[in-house]
């Protein structure tokens, strides 16, 4: 059985603010998985994070968080943390 646990977090931020936020969150090693929640509590985007998973291969992903940036004025992020 593993130790892990895990906990979220919800951050509310301009559109224009979105792609910065996800890449400090990706840098910062220990999330799971980054959701991304209209104002009215849609997901637009679910992105899960592996161990592994940077650069080339979130590419495409960020362009996807350009494109919801430029339509959303307000949006929330939900991260999902691992706590070892």
């Amino acid at each position: 059985m593993s130790d892990e646990k895990t906990r979220t977090e919800e951050f509310t931020l301009d559109g224009e603010k979105l792609v910065s936020k996800v890449k400090e969150l990706v840098r910062q090693g220990n999330i799971r998985r980054i959701s991304v929640l209209n104002k009215e509590g849609a997901s637009l985007i679910d992105i899960p994070l592996t161990a592994g998973v940077v650069g080339a291969v979130l590419l495409p992903t960020f362009a996807a968080l350009g494109a919801i940036a430029a339509l959303v004025t307000e949006c929330s992020i939900v991260v999902e943390r691992v706590e070892s």
